[in-house]
């Protein structure tokens, strides 16, 4: 595909939890897994602090692909994980209603939905990526997934629970699980971001 001038509209829902947390990003269809996955993070509130995955579709196999960040000393029976930063979102996302799954943080295990809903033309001078709609509140990083954001949410909901007051001080003293607003939404560069991610992890080798 042709990217240039080219924009890919997705849809990014995170799976198990109510009220429903989901954006709708418009990202240039040039980019990379590794450059989507930055921009997931951004949209939804995560803070890139642990692993990712995505697992889709191989167009012509069909067989399902992992793009992430390959392991550096696998075990024999660790499935391949092809580097984001190599792969053209393009090379699967080639028609509206092709999608991916989305795995971050493999702790608390939290999966998303990445949707293709629409190719579009770029806008001139619109900065991409943008976020354009969305609903929810980012979990905390490292509540516990799905089961530990549910029980965090029924400790804060109760007063008189003991746990109440050291929960509310850990979620920084208010958290509203509705909470959204598309327009303070900030992208970071995803090159940036990559260049912060390995060479730190260079210097510590």
């Amino acid at each position: 595909m042709k990217t240039k001038g080219l924009a890919l509209l997705f849809r990014v829902t995170l799976k198990g939890i109510k009220p429903r947390v989901w954006r709708r990003i418009l990202v240039p269809a040039g980019y990379t897994f590794w450059d989507l996955h930055v921009a997931i993070q951004d949209s939804m509130g995560w803070l890139d602090y642990h692993l990712h995955v995505f697992k889709v579709r191989e167009p012509g196999s069909g067989e399902l692909d992992q793009i992430g960040i390959p392991d550096d000393d696998p075990f024999e029976d660790d499935a391949l994980v092809l580097p984001g930063w190599r792969i053209p979102t393009t090379e699967y996302f080639r028609q509206p209603g092709d999608r991916a799954d989305y795995e971050y943080d493999f702790g608390d295990g939290w999966e998303h939905e990445v949707l293709l809903e629409a190719i579009a033309l770029r806008v001139p001078r619109t900065k991409y990526p943008v976020c354009l709609d969305g609903a929810g509140a980012c979990p905390p990083e490292d509540c516990g997934g799905v089961h530990g954001y549910e029980e965090m949410l029924r400790v804060l909901r109760d007063p008189t629970d003991e746990e109440h007051e050291s929960m509310l001080v850990w979620v920084g003293g208010r958290y509203d699980p509705k909470a959204f607003d598309p327009k303070k939404v900030r992208f970071d560069n995803p090159k940036k971001r990559w260049q912060i991610a390995f060479e730190a992890a260079d210097e510590g080798d």
